[in-house]
């Protein structure tokens, strides 16, 4: 059994900053892929951006690249989102998922494993 707990949420001003964490407990998640996916009010569940703990390769929606970046430390079973520039429009539930074997980053049937969600708030 896996846990995966996120943090960090809050309120933050348009143009602001916020960094995510999702904390793993149990053993090794050294080949393990880690996403991040997010849910706005009325909206459907959609990718934010992954990672290939195995490879260290990234992959990022459009509409979050060169605003967000992810980023792993293994020796803490953590993995962050570090998020700039934020807008009203990125205001959502954050949702950590990480999957043993994942075929396509982008899609949720291919993990396995998800958190309970940390709410992000962006003012205008």
């Amino acid at each position: 059994q896996v846990q995966l707990v996120e943090s960090g949420g809050g309120l933050v001003q348009a143009g602001g900053s916020l960094r995510l964490s999702c904390a793993a407990s149990g053993r090794t998640f050294a080949r393990y892929a880690v996403g991040w996916f997010r849910q706005g009010p009325g909206r459907e569940r959609e990718f934010v951006a992954a990672i290939n703990w195995g490879g260290s390769s990234t992959y990022y929606a459009d509409s979050v690249k060169g605003r967000f970046t992810i980023s792993r430390d293994n020796a803490k079973n953590t993995i962050y989102l570090q998020m700039n520039s934020l807008n009203p429009e990125d205001t959502a539930v954050y949702y950590c998922a990480a999957g043993i074997f994942v075929g396509n980053y982008y899609a949720e049937k291919d993990y396995d494993y998800w958190g309970q969600g940390t709410q992000v708030t962006v003012s205008s």
